[in-house]
């Protein structure tokens, strides 16, 4: 059974960078659209980018694009979101989720298939 495990949050000055990891703890990832959500204290959770099965699908939101950049290495067996610019306002939990497509995610009919790892905090100080 696939289970995901998120790293690389922490404590970043405003304007600098981190890199995000979403690793498989058990299972592969090489059969999963990946996306990365975050939500902050008091707000709802928002998709800030998703990468398909084959790396060529990308999607970001429009909150993070030109920003962040989410990609996959199957070697490795893990899926980044690099994170550069960061604003105080990118202060959250970030967590990775899989799906079969992008686009299911947050789809009622396709939400049994989500998978959801535990999460990690990124915080942004001005």
């Amino acid at each position: 059974q696939l289970q995901l495990m998120e790293s690389g949050g922490g404590l970043v000055q405003s304007g600098g960078s981190l890199r995000l990891s979403c690793a498989a703890s058990s299972g592969t990832l090489h059969y999963s659209a990946i996306g990365w959500f975050r939500q902050a204290p008091g707000k709802e959770r928002e998709k800030v980018a998703c990468i398909s099965t084959s790396g060529r699908g990308l999607e970001y939101s429009d909150s993070v694009k030109g920003r962040f950049t989410i990609s996959r290495d199957d070697a490795k067996d893990t899926v980044y979101l690099q994170m550069d610019n960061l604003t105080p306002d990118d202060t959250a939990v970030y967590y990775c989720a899989h799906n079969a497509f992008c686009m299911w995610f947050g789809l009622p009919t396709y939400k049994a298939r989500e998978v959801w790892g535990q999460g990690t905090l990124v915080t942004v100080s001005s």
